[in-house]
């Protein structure tokens, strides 16, 4: 087994935990706020999905059909408030909002 396909196994059964799911997650949408590179948050949402029993487990909790989540969750993917919205509750997440840190501005 490769290095890589060792990894991706560690991290989907980490990623189990729905905690560490969290965790995982905040670090995505951070590093999204920070780049802009909302790719990478979908790919690291997916990994998150298929630790909880891949998308055709979510597309029966959702009642989202399959292909639709394929796509919203591909790198490419553009979904929408109401898809992210059912992804992130059968999860067993929320969106939630909080302040932004305040940038320290030096002179």
């Amino acid at each position: 087994m490769s290095p890589a396909r060792k990894f991706r196994d560690y991290l989907t059964k980490d990623l189990e935990n729905p905690a560490r799911a969290a965790v995982y997650l905040s670090v995505a949408l951070e590093e999204y706020e920070a780049d802009g590179n909302q790719e990478a948050f979908l790919l690291a949402l997916r990994t998150v999905v298929e630790a909880h029993g891949g998308i055709g487990a979510l597309a029966r909790k959702t009642g989202l059909n399959r292909q639709h989540l394929y796509r919203a969750l591909s790198g490419k993917g553009n979904p929408t408030w109401a898809t992210m919205d059912s992804v992130l509750s059968a999860l067993g997440f929320r969106f939630a909002i909080e302040t932004k840190p305040q940038e320290v501005v030096h002179q």
